[in-house]
């Protein structure tokens, strides 16, 4: 699959935001570190600037390479859960994009994982 249509990536992403009501914000990331798909939950507010979540989107670009090093040594990276005050954040590698997602803190570790794992069934494509 070489190019997936920008409307396809939109409809993974409206997958993942539905997933749960507690979900924020799901989005697409490009290896540069470009946000080509994301949405807001309807209802809520996000809690970064869209400067701020640019720039933390390329961070997670960075991130990413940073961990490759350690790939051969301790395996691939299956995701990355970072549990905040405010928010919970999850980014997912696939093989040419990088899925991040943002949800409310309150959900089970096990709900958590549940997402998780149906998110990687959604974005086995991209």
């Amino acid at each position: 699959m070489k190019n997936m249509a920008k409307q396809d990536l939109l409809s993974i992403v409206e997958k993942i935001i539905a997933l749960d009501s507690q979900m924020r914000f799901a989005s697409i990331i490009d290896l540069k570190g470009n946000i080509v798909e994301g949405i807001m939950k309807t209802g809520k507010n996000s809690l970064e600037s869209q400067h701020q979540e640019e720039h933390f989107c390329k961070q997670v670009s960075q991130r990413r390479k940073m961990r490759k090093e350690f790939d051969r040594p301790l395996g691939k990276v299956r995701y990355v859960h970072v549990e905040r005050e405010k928010v919970t954040q999850f980014v997912i590698y696939t093989s040419r994009k990088t899925i991040f997602f943002t949800m409310e803190p309150e959900l089970t570790i096990q709900r958590k994982m549940k997402i998780v794992s149906q998110i990687k069934r959604i974005a086995a494509n991209l």
